[in-house]
């Protein structure tokens, strides 16, 4: 008898590898990971499905989104919220942070930036063996304090830094530390 094993399309593969580089990065927090390939798309394909609520700020980036056939949402009903280039922090006034009961109701944010240049920052938290830095530029002025004032762990959001094909991800059990 010959097994069928179902072969994945590259597609698939790319997503299933930039799901990977996700949880990675999601464990390591602060540490860049690289995706197969650079952008949003990628990660769209990873994390959206018809189920889930999305907030896309970047036009550019809603032909994807809506190919997931996923509910395009406002900020404040979104599971996840594709920002493109950060601009201004009203936005994360809109969050979904989850609550004591159900902390994995908090949104998703992915947002560009610069990794590697800019503002440093010392990172602390589970996945950090003590502390590390990450520098990171092309954010809002005062995002790092909005943050801290929004977070009360276990609610809070994740955030997704996006460099090209280069991703760091901060979740919201990380402590942000302005050098």
């Amino acid at each position: 008898m010959i097994a069928a094993i179902p072969a994945f399309t590259e597609d698939e593969a790319q997503a299933n590898a930039a799901f990977e580089a996700l949880l990675w990065a999601l464990s390591r927090p602060g540490q860049i990971r690289t995706l197969p390939a650079p952008g949003e798309s990628g990660l769209i394909a990873a994390l959206i499905d018809r189920e889930c609520k999305v907030f896309c700020a970047d036009p550019l980036l809603m032909p994807a989104v809506l190919r997931t056939g996923a509910e395009i949402a406002e900020a404040d009903r979104a599971d996840h919220l594709f920002l493109g280039e950060m601009r201004d922090l009203s936005v994360l006034d809109q969050l979904r942070l989850g609550s004591d009961l159900y902390p994995d109701e908090g949104a998703t944010v992915i947002a560009r930036a610069r990794l590697g240049e800019g503002q440093a920052l010392r990172l602390k938290g589970p996945g950090i063996d003590g502390s590390m830095s990450l520098r990171v530029s092309g954010l809002p002025d005062g995002l790092w304090h909005k943050r801290a004032d929004l977070i009360r762990y276990p609610m809070g959001f994740e955030l997704i830094l996006l460099d090209g094909d280069r991703l760091a991800a901060l979740p919201r059990s990380t402590l942000v530390e302005v050098l």
